[in-house]
């Protein structure tokens, strides 16, 4: 008895240990938190481990969250969903069942993931988007499109472009029911740096006379330049998106060459002759002084020139959209920003509001000083927060207000 109850007490105190994560102070929940981020941790060092052996690419190996959070596109009492295809490209429809009083708005989603994991039919995102179409009357177009490092940047940018310039025609508006003058795109994470991407390049583009209404923009991944912001220092060890995963995500981007990741990792692979880029990021002067956390503006250190030519797409506004001029930035419809204090990516979103507003661009931010990175994620059983609740309703309640 005295041996099965040390043994039970051993096994007890290891799995503490596994699932104990030093959480920052003002994080909301943190030992609930604990508990829903062990499956990931576990994905995760999973994921390190097959690829140490070679058995597996990296990113292969955190799809295993994708595949058990996938679920079918199956229609209820309030929202027709539906698998199909606009201009090639998989996305789900999200239809209201209630008949319309007038035209109805449309939102066109494009999920997180680091552009290298994440589908449009993971449990949370589907939550999501039939929440948006019951409650709000609204088409949504959910878009899957292919992910790196098998299609690295533009191929993700350019099927999301593909599929919102498909349906902002008049013609597939007109069939959807979908008054032309209240559209928005959004996404979070890597989606949101699509959205922030897809809504530049509408402005460059002169076949499309549609305007989007606005732009959504949840914890949005904005710039590969600097790596290392404030946030990106203070990030380490914060919930679910680590540095050194962020890092490994924007390297992925664009080549699985290693190089790139370790000179990403050093934050020394912006070439000197792209240098000037850097005063479109400069966070001592786009970020409050708070958010600084005292730390000194030192400027670029930079790297070779020959990984910029292999890999031009990290100094690319549609790869990073930090990276586009004033003139094009104040042509932006009224966007809506969510940044997480508990986040490697909180100061892009930071940033990016400070510059749109000095455009002239009308901006909503809303900080959460409680949250981290993903958390709208964590809205439903077994992964639940509260924080998650209540972000989800912020967002969808100004969805409804401003679109």
């Amino acid at each position: 008895m005295g041996a099965k109850l040390l043994c039970l007490c051993l096994l007890t105190a290891l799995l503490a240990y596994y699932i104990y994560s030093p959480m920052p102070e003002g994080l909301a929940e943190p030992w609930t938190l604990m508990l829903v981020l062990t499956p990931f941790k576990v994905v995760g060092q999973l994921a390190t481990a097959v690829e140490v052996l070679g058995l597996m690419n990296y990113m292969e190996a955190m799809r295993l969250i994708t595949v058990t959070e996938i679920v079918a596109a199956t229609s209820d009492e309030n929202v027709t969903v539906t698998s199909t295809e606009f201009n090639n490209v998989p996305v789900r429809l999200y239809l209201p069942r209630r008949a319309p009083d007038g035209l109805r708005r449309a939102m066109i989603y494009f999920h997180g993931g680091g552009w290298c994991v994440g589908d449009a039919g993971m449990k949370s995102y589907d939550h999501m988007s039939r929440r948006i179409s019951n409650e709000l009357n609204a088409v949504v177009v959910s878009v899957n499109y292919r992910l790196a490092p098998e299609h690295p940047f533009p191929v993700p940018f350019e099927d999301v472009y593909s599929v919102t310039k498909f349906f902002l025609q008049s013609s597939v508006l007109s069939q959807y029911g979908v008054d032309p003058t209240r559209v928005c795109v959004a996404g979070d994470s890597a989606g949101g740096n699509l959205a922030a991407a897809v809504a530049q390049q509408l402005l460059e583009d002169a076949e499309v006379k549609t305007k989007l209404k606005a732009q959504i923009l949840l914890y949005p991944a904005l710039q590969a330049l600097d790596l290392d912001l404030p946030s990106y220092r203070d990030s380490e060890n914060k919930p679910l998106l680590p540095r050194s995963l962020m890092v490994r995500f924007w390297s992925e981007y664009f080549t699985s060459d290693p190089s790139l990741r370790e000179a990403m990792a050093s934050n020394r692979h912006v070439p000197a002759e792209s240098g000037h880029l850097f005063q479109f990021v400069n966070w001592s002067q786009l970020l409050p002084a708070g958010m600084r956390q005292g730390l000194a503006y030192t400027g670029p250190t930079y790297g070779p020139a020959g990984l910029a030519r292999r890999y031009p797409g990290f100094l690319d506004p549609r790869a990073s959209p930090l990276l586009a001029s004033d003139a094009r930035l104040r042509r932006l419809p009224h966007t809506y920003i969510l940044t997480c204090e508990h986040d490697v990516l909180r100061d892009d979103g930071v940033m990016y509001a400070q510059r749109l507003r000095a455009a002239g661009v009308t901006v909503t931010h809303h900080h959460a000083q409680d949250a981290f990175h993903g958390v709208l994620m964590f809205t439903l059983w077994p992964f639940e927060l509260a924080l998650g609740h209540r972000l989800l309703n912020n967002y969808v309640q100004w969805v409804k207000e401003n679109l």
